[in-house]
C-alpha cells in the first residue's frame, strides 16, 4: 500500500469519516481529522445512509470541536501526539474499516462511468487538464464526498488531488492560463470576491481588503463550467522526505514578527512551507528558518523576496537539525495569520 497522504480519507468501524491530514503518522495510527458522522437529518448521503458535516469550514475552531466531539462518544480516537507535543485526531490501523484512495477511486470512476451529473463533470475536468497540461490521468485524484460516495448534486462541489510537485505546477500553469483566457476556468467574480472576503475577514484576523488580496492569487479554486473546483497537490512517495520520529516539535508559545521569504517551492502542498530568512521577532536568538501554515487560506499565496508579517505558534525543531519553526493553524492559537507587509522596514 502507498504510504498515507494528505486528502485520503479513512472510515471507521463505527461509520465515522475522517479525512487524513498531512503525511506525519505514527506506525499504527493515520491522523486525520473528523468530517463526517451518520445522521439521521444529514444532507449527504450513501446507500441508506445519511451523513452530517461537523466541520462546516476548515479552520482551526471547526477541527476543536470535533476533539470535543471525539472525547465525548470516541475517546479512541484522541491521541496525545509525543513527537508534535499536542493533542490531535487519530484513528488506530485496528479501527479503520476502509481507507479511500483518491487516485483508486478516479482510475475506478473512469473504467465504470459516471452514474450522475457530478462524476460526469469531474471526468471532462480531468480530461481537459490531461489534454492542456500533457498529463495523465494517473497524476489526478479526487477527494471529498465524491471520493465517499456521499456527494450530493445540489451543492457538491469537486475536490481534485494533483499527484507530484511536477504535475502541480503544470496543472498551476495551465488554470493560470485558462483563467486568463477566460471561458472553461474562471476566477471569483469580483462580486464572490467581496462576499468571499468578507466571511472570511469574520474567522482570520484579516481585513477584507488584505483577504482580497489573497483571493486574487488562490489559483487552487476556480469553476469549472459552473462548478466550484479545488485543486489539492499531494506528495508522491518519493517527495515525502520526512518520518514520523525524524524530528520532535515542542511549542515555545505565541509568536510575532516580520520577514521575507525565500523560498515558496513547497508552499502549495499542505502543510504549506515557506522558508524564510530577515526575521525579526520580539524574542532574539530564535533560529526561525520556516512559516509552515496547516491553514490553506495562505497556500502558494506569498513569492520569493516578498516581505510577510506573522502570527503563530513557535516550535522548536530538534532531531537531525535543530532550528524553530512558526506554524499557522496550530489548535494552539486560533488568531494566527500571514500577510504581505504595508510598510517595510
Amino acid at each position: 500500500m502507498e504510504k498515507p497522504k494528505d486528502r485520503d480519507f479513512i472510515e471507521t468501524t463505527e461509520g465515522l469519516i475522517f479525512c487524513v491530514v498531512g503525511y506525519l503518522h505514527p506506525l499504527d495510527r493515520y491522523t486525520a481529522y473528523l468530517k463526517y458522522v451518520p445522521a439521521t437529518e444529514g444532507k449527504w448521503t450513501r446507500g441508506g445512509t445519511r451523513y452530517s458535516r461537523v466541520v462546516p469550514f476548515y479552520h482551526v475552531t471547526q477541527v476543536l470541536n470535533t476533539y470535543n466531539l471525539l472525547k465525548e462518544k470516541y475517546p479512541q480516537y484522541i491521541f496525545d501526539c509525543p513527537v508534535r507535543k499536542i493533542t490531535i485526531s487519530s484513528i488506530p490501523h485496528t479501527n479503520v474499516k476502509k481507507y479511500y484512495l483518491p487516485r483508486e477511486r478516479l482510475e475506478t470512476l473512469t473504467k465504470e462511468g459516471a452514474v450522475d451529473a457530478l462524476e460526469q463533470k469531474l471526468l471532462d475536468l480531468v480530461d481537459f487538464l490531461k489534454t492542456e497540461a500533457n498529463l495523465h490521468l494517473s497524476d489526478f485524484g479526487v477527494t471529498g464526498s465524491i471520493l465517499t460516495r456521499n456527494h450530493n448534486l445540489a451543492f457538491s462541489d469537486i475536490d481534485l488531488t494533483i499527484h507530484g510537485l511536477k504535475a502541480s505546477n503544470a496543472v498551476k500553469e495551465t488554470v493560470l492560463k485558462k483563467r486568463e483566457e477566460g471561458g472553461t476556468l474562471e476566477p471569483f467574480s469580483k462580486k464572490q470576491a467581496t462576499e468571499w472576503s468578507t466571511t472570511r475577514a469574520a474567522r482570520f484576523p484579516l481585513s477584507t481588503e488584505e483577504l482580497k488580496k489573497i483571493v486574487e492569487r488562490r489559483w487552487n479554486y476556480s469553476f469549472f463550467d459552473k462548478t466550484y473546483i479545488s485543486f489539492h497537490p499531494i506528495r508522491l512517495d518519493n517527495e515525502i522526505n520526512e518520518t514520523y520520529g525524524d524530528f520532535n516539535y515542542q511549542p515555545k508559545g505565541v509568536v510575532h514578527g516580520t520577514a521575507e521569504i525565500v523560498d515558496s517551492t513547497e508552499s502549495f502542498l499542505l502543510p504549506a512551507i515557506y522558508k524564510v530568512d530577515n526575521v525579526k521577532v520580539d524574542s532574539p536568538n530564535l533560529n526561525i528558518r520556516q512559516l509552515v501554515s496547516f491553514e490553506g487560506l495562505f497556500s502558494d499565496i506569498f513569492r520569493e523576496g516578498e516581505k510577510i508579517e506573522f502570527a503563530g505558534t513557535l516550535e522548536e525543531v530538534s532531531g537531525k537539525d535543530s532550528y524553530h519553526r512558526v506554524v499557522v493553524g496550530s489548535s494552539s492559537f486560533k488568531d494566527s495569520f500571514i500577510k504581505l507587509r504595508k510598510f517595510c522596514i
